[in-house]
């Protein structure tokens, strides 16, 4: 599996405030993009993979939700995931 326990456990650590911050929503977004490039590398192979490609969507809207709650609530905290993931926004 592409994400075990020991993985989630690194990237919470990293992203969020240790190991067992799993709420906050540097890590979540962290996850989510994690994921969300590791669902966009499946669909290159297996484009015809209909329920992954509406799974990756609703990713990729989860994810934005909690950024956009980022930028409106604390703006330095949105600055710094975004520049730390190396998003686009």
């Amino acid at each position: 599996m592409y994400l075990n326990q020991a993985k989630k456990v690194e990237i919470f650590t990293e992203f969020g405030k240790g190991a067992t911050d799993t709420g906050s929503a540097e890590s979540q977004i962290a996850l989510f993009t994690y994921r969300i490039k590791h669902l966009t590398e499946h669909l290159k192979k297996n484009h015809k993979d209909n329920a992954t490609a509406r799974s990756l969507t609703k990713m990729v809207g989860r994810r934005r939700k909690l950024l956009k709650y980022l930028y409106v609530n604390d703006i330095n905290r949105y600055r710094a995931i975004v520049k730390a993931l190396g998003l686009r926004k």
